[in-house]
């Protein structure tokens, strides 16, 4: 069980996390949702042990993350939003860098590396440097990494980015999969529909705080909205896409020849 106890981040006098409290349990599959600027990827950051909250305190099974860091994050696979990858690497020297980290042993370990290349069609690129990789490529490569050690957590963030429709929906089914094998699995992302499909429970943020926290069937009736999308566009007060688009158009229109 994953908890958020008050989870507040500050950079000076800005707050971009501001008291969040949450639990994941073993089993579930939850969506983090908010618009840009939300807090969603410095929540993520601090789950995976890269950011440490300004206030309140991250507990797993009981334990403290911050205190026992490097005990957790042996437990988490971790996709970032923003790639951090050592490029002048070969694809297969990182996997194995990555996994000799998480304490794999070479025999399984390069067995896995080939299964993953083979399974993301990446067995003609696995001794490439990353460097000359698209981008879908090399996000294929971060989703292998978080995965090689086959975690009790999955921290995932915009983990669709740059991947072909193929992959994309492997990714989406694994992580059903994943979360009926008792996974934890946080899914950040602003495709609302893929995320409607993968989780269980949605959390929705707006300005660093949490705004929901339910299913998405029980925020339907609850704000008898019919869409996850209706319900995300209420809650974070967006402004009317139409309108938007109608003064995007017309703009687009000033000034030019007939």
């Amino acid at each position: 069980m994953l908890e958020l106890k008050m989870v507040t981040k500050k950079y000076g006098y800005l707050k971009a996390v501001d008291g969040v409290s949450f639990t994941v349990r073993a089993g579930e599959s939850v969506g983090y949702l908010g618009p840009n600027g939300a807090g969603k990827s410095t929540t993520i950051k601090m789950l995976a042990g890269l950011l440490e909250p300004t206030e309140g305190e991250i507990f797993y099974n009981g334990r403290n993350v911050w205190k026992n860091l490097v005990w957790f994050k042996q437990r988490i696979g971790y996709v970032p939003e923003e790639p951090a990858i050592y490029s002048h690497m070969s694809a297969y020297d990182y996997l194995l860098m990555v996994g000799r980290l998480r304490g794999l042993e070479d025999s399984i370990l390069k067995r896995k590396i080939m299964g993953f290349m083979e399974i993301f069609d990446l067995s003609g690129d696995v001794h490439s440097e990353i460097a000359s990789f698209s981008k879908g490529m090399v996000q294929k490569v971060l989703i292998s990494a978080a995965l090689l050690h086959d975690p009790e957590v999955l921290l995932l963030d915009e983990p669709l980015s740059g991947l072909d429709v193929t992959t994309a929906l492997v990714v989406r089914e694994l992580v059903r999969r994943l979360s009926a094998e008792g996974k934890l699995v946080i899914y950040s992302s602003h495709i609302l529909e893929i995320v409607e499909k993968v989780a269980s429970r949605v959390i929705i943020l707006y300005q660093g705080r949490v705004q929901a926290d339910d299913s998405v069937e029980n925020l339907r009736q609850l704000m008898k909205l019919p869409s996850l999308e209706d319900i995300f566009n209420q809650l974070v007060k967006h402004d009317d896409p139409q309108v938007l688009s109608s003064e995007l158009v017309a703009l687009m229109k000033k000034g030019s020849r007939d």
